[in-house]
């Protein structure tokens, strides 16, 4: 954040902050030393912030400090004055005399700060175990030193700390960043001290992590193949499982190993000799944490290390010790602080109750987070409005990671669901009004920045980058990036500059196009075959959401021959609006496969008929394809059953369908993914009514089931002998891997099945629901239950509720599939939950699960008198919670002009209410982003003023 005060606000602004409000520090941050004595209720802190006055003298300081009191400000052999001001979180500090240029000083402070329960930032109580003092851990990002001690909390601050934690003697850890230099010891009083220094990564402050708790703590060597060894520890709720805590430290360490091995300048040379070491690793640990054989452990180690001096490795961690702590209460899944990452608890370890998309999430954020030591800690963007690229590159390695586990086609597809995902897709997010781009005008809060087209697509916009450079230059560019920014700051210009340096590619159009425009491009691709001239035309036509809208990308087209063979494969860098491709000297092509692997960030629409479609459905030899021209199939039957209701679902889906479900190769590459049938159409007409889309989406399940119905019975039993007792208890990491593709594929067969709601598939729900040991077979079976007409239905519901609520991991899975029920009774049954004593409306799971899904189940809570009437009781007792959780709530409404007309005024109605709850000063996410929807959906506005009066003046866009 900017030293100097932030512009003025007025009403017709949208943003709070802007670029202009972010400039260059007037002083050096040098080091920090750092006193916190913490006590149940508050925690003084004493602060000696050694800075230098680089090029001019010194006469003003502004530090930022919010929420705190103020007790000491001094600066040895300098006579001072300051005034706090708590308008703006701004302490000002004026020297007597000025500070020559040139000269180090050191500003002393005294404050005291306060925890809050709710208050996700800065430090705050997490849930404390039972007899124990209170847990207090912080969370920086992006603003939360501020809230802690008085410093420059601007991401180009980066300095090196020394950390004296004095506390209760009772908590098990005092943690913070660097290494022990003075080790834990008596104070006195019941009260222990510790002191950490952390001189080798100078560090952003948002990076500080404070941690005052009581765990149980599990450790693991972690040693690389040159020999280097450091610690893991791993810190979770007293009385974990064991069996549990280990395989969570295994998971980590492969993540660790598969990043020296597989990352890196020159990643793609010596690949046998990278996966040779990859194995050996693993039977050296295995041997090692087994009691094995020494002297086997010792012939693979001298193996590993001759091997080392064959290849350039990637990132090597600089520390001694590496910590992931369990946050249960959290704004985010992970964290990371250098050398201590807290991710949230429900998805640290593999619990017994963990569903399958947790589990890969887990996998995806351990490797995330320790990819950012490197990404983000040691080269760190220059400011919030590089968030983007702190993350865009770390979810890029995460994803090659999670390719690498459960294989390339499994990882793409599932990205490419995620963009395309009708109800919370990046996609539907970023056409929606409450969208910012990678690079947005500005923001209200950094938690504004925390949203999907940060997370995917961002990393997309990367991905692009690197098909055009090319995978080995991409590699070496982004190496040389680390290497010329190491320890320091990175803007996304100067990240772009290594890339077109290496490359000699000029990206500055494209870049700009695709971080400062909100949505995508809509591609439509026509083609024309000369038989005479053995010469195939390609005609390319991008459009966006405003005119003017226009993308450069790469485009890759494949023709694709009689006998399923790719007849040539060519990308080009698309430029224009309209564009021709010519490929000359080729047979003709039975289809002609776009953008294979997904690779544009945008929707293509192609002249191939339905006839061609389901010859690609079938023999594309790219997976991510055969998906989309299934999705197109879907589509096109789904706007017949729009146009007409009593639309017969036509046999060729059905058929189709079928066939590749019987596909066994396809299935383990794809699992259930493939499979998806999602509740929308393209056409922006229909797409957001959203109970017709639902109740289409359930005609096609019908129609698949009812006319297969014992063929599906009998691969719903095939793909359950698959899954043996082992695999679905095991918390093993490859057990649990085996089992989830398998899984996914019996379970979306129960889920068709269901849809015909007889007693006989009621009776197989019930039946896995109760047998099952695994968490998502049995969630699965319990929504296939909630879902039908059972007449015991609510009775399984207070019964799996009475069972959930035991376990965090559990009860956060049970609200979701609750709040994401389509019965006529869900918004009852969800007011049950949020009126129970087991939900806590500070915990962000809690708000996660039961609030967030039941806003994203828009059928109900959109388009129902009831469901509204909840959505804004949720709303108003959110806002002054939780600011991130009720943002996230509000993207909702991000397409309110396409709604149907009848739901467009009580939509603007709920957002004027929620309006109410919001305060422009202490929520300014919330009040900005109710007004932004509000100014981008004047069609619904106008809806609204036709019966329901004008609205106020201060929400136009001057």
């Amino acid at each position: 954040m900017t030293q100097n005060k932030p512009g003025t606000n007025p009403e017709n602004k949208l943003f709070k902050y802007y670029p202009k409000d972010f400039s260059e520090p007037v002083v050096n941050v040098i080091h920090m030393d750092l006193e916190f004595d913490i006590y149940d209720d508050h925690t003084i802190t004493d602060s000696h912030l050694h800075l230098e006055s680089p090029k001019n003298p010194v006469k003003n300081l502004t530090l930022n400090a919010k929420n705190l009191e103020i007790q000491l400000v001094e600066c040895s052999g300098h006579e001072l004055t300051y005034e706090y001001d708590t308008e703006n979180n701004l302490l000002n500090i004026s020297f007597e005399d000025e500070i020559p240029a040139g000269t180090e000083f050191t500003v002393q402070t005294r404050t005291v700060c306060r925890p809050t329960a709710n208050i996700l930032e800065g430090l705050y109580y997490d849930v404390t175990p039972n007899g124990a003092p209170p847990q207090q851990i912080t969370q920086c990002q992006q603003w939360g030193f501020q809230r802690i001690v008085p410093c420059i909390d601007e991401m180009t601050a980066k300095c090196t700390y020394t950390t004296k934690i004095k506390a209760d003697g009772r908590y098990t850890n005092l943690i913070s960043n660097g290494d022990i230099s003075v080790p834990r010891h008596d104070i006195g009083n019941g009260r222990v001290s510790i002191t950490y220094s952390n001189e080798i990564t100078p560090m952003a402050p948002y990076l500080f992590f404070l941690g005052a708790g009581t765990y149980d703590t599990f450790t693991r060597e972690s040693e690389y193949p040159d020999g280097k060894i450091f610690s893991l520890e791993l810190l979770v709720p007293p009385g974990s499982s064991r069996s549990e805590a280990e395989s969570a430290l295994e998971i980590l360490a492969d993540g660790i190993m598969w990043m020296y091995l597989f990352t890196g300048p020159e990643q793609y040379h010596n690949t046998g000799t990278r996966q040779r070491m990859h194995e050996l690793a693993k039977e050296r640990d295995r041997l090692k944490f087994s009691a094995g054989n020494p002297d086997e452990i010792n012939r693979i180690r001298t193996e590993l290390a001759e091997l080392s001096g064959t290849i350039h490795p990637g990132y090597q961690y600089t520390g001694t010790v590496y910590r992931e702590i369990g946050m249960q209460n959290s704004d985010f899944g992970g964290m990371e602080n250098v050398g201590n990452t807290t991710i949230t608890t429900n998805r640290i370890m593999p619990f017994s109750q963990i569903t399958d998309p947790a589990y890969e999430y887990l996998t995806r954020v351990k490797v995330h987070e320790f990819y950012h030591n490197l990404n983000g800690s040691e080269v760190t963007g220059q400011s919030p409005f590089e968030i983007w690229l702190n993350e865009a590159v770390t979810v890029f390695v995460e994803d090659q990671y999670h390719a690498f586990k459960f294989g390339e086609e499994y990882a793409r597809l599932q990205t490419v669901i995620d963009l395309l995902a009708p109800g919370n897709g990046t996609m539907a997010y970023d056409r929606g009004t409450g969208s910012i781009p990678i690079e947005p005008d500005g923001f209200n809060d950094p938690n504004d920045l925390i949203t999907g087209v940060t997370y995917v697509k961002s990393p997309e916009f990367v991905r692009m980058i690197e098909t055009l450079m090319g995978k080995e230059t991409f590699a070496r560019a982004l190496d040389r990036y680390h290497t010329e920014y190491s320890h320091g700051n990175a803007t996304g210009k100067e990240w772009l500059k290594v890339m077109e340096d290496e490359s000699s590619l000029d990206f500055s159009v494209m870049a700009e196009q695709w971080l400062k425009q909100t949505g995508y491009p809509e591609i439509k691709v026509s083609s024309d075959y000369s038989p005479e001239e053995r010469q195939l035309l390609v005609k390319i036509d991008q459009s966006g959401q405003k005119e003017k809208d226009i993308w450069e990308f790469p485009f890759s087209i494949t023709p694709v021959g009689r006998d399923s063979r790719d007849l040539t494969n060519i990308t080009s860098w698309v430029k224009g609006r309209a564009e021709e491709i010519i490929i000359n000297d080729i047979d003709e092509p039975e289809f002609v496969s776009y953008s294979r692997g997904y690779g544009v960030y945008g929707k293509v629409f192609t002249d191939t008929t339905p006839e061609k479609l389901i010859l690609q459905a079938k023999n594309d030899s790219d997976v991510t394809n055969r998906f989309i021209a299934f999705y197109r199939l879907l589509d096109l039957e789904k706007m017949n059953a729009i146009k007409d209701p009593a639309h017969e679902i036509s046999a060729g889906i059905t058929d189709l369908y079928m066939e590749l479900l019987r596909d066994e190769n396809l299935i383990q590459k794809t699992g259930g993914l493939l499979l998806t049938i999602f509740e929308s159409v393209d056409d922006e007409s229909y797409a957001h009514n959203y109970r017709l889309m639902y109740d289409i989406k359930q005609k096609i399940c019908g129609a698949v089931a009812s006319r297969n119905y014992d063929e599906l019975v009998g691969i719903y039993d095939k793909y359950s002998s698959q899954i043996s007792a082992q695999t679905s208890g095991s918390s093993d990491p490859d057990s649990m891997i085996a089992g989830i593709k398998p899984r996914q594929v019996k379970n979306v067969v129960l889920t068709l099945l269901s849809s015909l709601d007889l007693p006989k598939v009621r009776d197989l729900a019930k039946e896995q629901f109760e047998s099952s040991t695994n968490a998502s077979d049995k969630l699965t079976a319990f929504a296939c239950y909630l879902n039908s007409s059972a007449e015991d239905r609510i009775e399984i519901m207070e019964k799996f509720r009475a069972d959930s609520m035991s376990h965090p991991v559990s009860r956060e899975a049970f609200y979701a599939a609750v709040a994401g029920c389509s019965s006529d009774d869900t918004v009852k049954l969800v007011r049950i939950l949020m009126n129970s004593p087991d939900f806590n409306i500070e915990q962000a799971n809690d708000q996660r699960a039961l609030f967030g899904r039941f806003a994203h189940n828009k059928k109900i809570s959109l388009e129902t008198d009831s469901g509204r009437k909840l959505l804004s009781e949720i709303l108003k007792a959110l806002i002054p919670v939780n600011e991130y959780s009720s943002v996230n709530i509000l993207s909702v409404f991000g397409n309110l002009d396409r709604m149907a007309e009848e739901y467009q005024k009580p939509c603007v109605t709920l957002l004027l209410n929620a309006l109410k709850s919001a305060d422009k000063d202490t929520t300014p996410a919330v009040y900005n982003t109710i007004r932004r929807i509000l100014i981008k959906s004047p069609v619904a506005v106008k809806s609204y003023e036709k019966s329901g009066g004008a609205i106020p003046v201060w929400l136009e866009k001057r």
